[in-house]
């Protein structure tokens, strides 16, 4: 039998009638308390958000056009799902970043089955990703698209793991630069030259490769080099987007992170490494980029928030619905740390922990806290 306990002193309580709406009546012997036991559905409401969320339901389609359910629901726009401690050392992880908006960033750290990290920020930039990498224990590799300060932070927070650059982006900056039809022959074997990069299988594959790379750019140097001056009077590279591809791969090779997935060392030790990313453009990132596109029209703090709720729930070990609701900060508690800090430390340790200062700063304009971060 179910037993009911006094909220005042904690005590076993006795039955004692029916209130006037025919709900049962507690009565507690020691204090002399009598009330009515509320019964709290808050996990069975968050259930129902979480499986709208991550469905194609619009609120158009629910009875009511969905107000009952914004009424009930509206709680949970105010949690924040913070990321688990990864203290597992994992063989290979995935990292990128997804814009949400022009100054909205959310950088995401996952596996081949989970994600593991993420972290909102303003754009991508070195200490965005090591605050990331810090609560991630360090991998053997890790696969980036080459998003701006990552290298920095590598250096920092992981310094002996391998990084593997995504072929395909590498591939896609090239074609980004020149076309998928450039006009120049040297652009044309350039861009072959990109496009055979996603098929190499083995070392012997890289080390033509990079021979034909070298050999391209002593073919192409004088051409390359010419300069012509624009309508300023500035003088420029005439071939100008060609060469900064034709850098972009020369930079790869120097820094030797373009075939660490052929290195055998780690082939024997892991048996295999991706060369690109797809495990988190397409695992991770496509299903957050339609979860959005279902429920379009979400501002710009519900879209952040979203993205959090799909990231914690495709965690390794996540909380269930009751003791997720007790843990996980909300606005408010965040509002109150934010009060209680001093000036100095508005800018200092708290904020790494949860976000860049675009967590509350930007998001709520009404607030008292200044917009300093520019």
């Amino acid at each position: 039998m179910r037993q009911v306990v006094c909220p005042s002193c904690g005590r076993k309580c006795i039955k004692y009638g029916k209130s006037g709406a025919g709900s049962q009546r507690w009565h507690c012997k020691k204090c002399t308390v009598t009330f009515v036991e509320k019964i709290d559905n808050s996990a069975k409401q968050l259930d129902v958000f979480l499986n709208w969320l991550f469905s194609r339901e619009t609120q158009k389609e629910m009875p009511g056009e969905g107000r009952s359910f914004r009424r009930k629901t509206a709680v949970f726009w105010e949690i924040w799902p913070m990321p688990p401690k990864i203290e597992e050392h994992k063989d290979v992880i995935y990292v990128d970043g997804i814009y949400l908006g022009r100054k909205a960033c959310i950088l995401i750290c996952s596996d081949d089955k989970y994600v593991l990290g993420w972290y909102l920020c303003r754009y991508e930039h070195s200490g965005a990703w090591r605050a990331l990498m810090q609560r991630i224990a360090e991998p053997k590799v890790v696969v980036s698209d080459g998003g701006k300060g990552f290298a920095k932070a590598l250096k920092k927070a992981w310094p002996n793991t391998k990084h593997q650059r995504c072929t395909f982006h590498v591939f896609s900056q090239v074609k980004r630069y020149i076309t998928s039809r450039p006009k120049t022959a040297a652009g044309i074997e350039l861009y072959m030259l990109s496009k055979d990069l996603l098929h190499l299988k083995t070392q012997e594959d890289a080390k033509l490769w990079t021979d034909r790379s070298v050999e391209w750019l002593a073919k192409y140097n004088t051409f390359l080099s010419q300069m012509t001056r624009d309508e300023f009077g500035n003088i420029r590279p005439t071939h100008e987007r060609l060469l900064k591809a034709a850098n972009s791969i020369i930079r790869l090779l120097k820094d030797g992170t373009l075939f660490t997935y052929l290195e055998p060392g780690l082939l024997e030790e892991l048996g295999r490494i991706p060369s690109t990313n797809n495990r988190i453009e397409g695992g991770v990132n496509a299903q957050l980029r339609a979860m959005l596109r279902d429920h379009r029209g979400l501002s710009i703090e519900r879209r952040i928030k979203a993205v959090f709720w799909w990231c914690y729930m495709h965690s390794e070990e996540p909380l269930g619905a009751s003791e997720l609701i007790k843990v996980m900060p909300t606005d408010k508690s965040i509002a109150e740390i934010y009060r209680k800090m001093t000036s100095k430390a508005k800018l200092e340790d708290p904020i790494p922990s949860w976000g860049d200062a675009i967590v509350w700063n930007e998001l709520h304009k009404h607030s008292n806290y200044p917009f300093n971060w520019d």
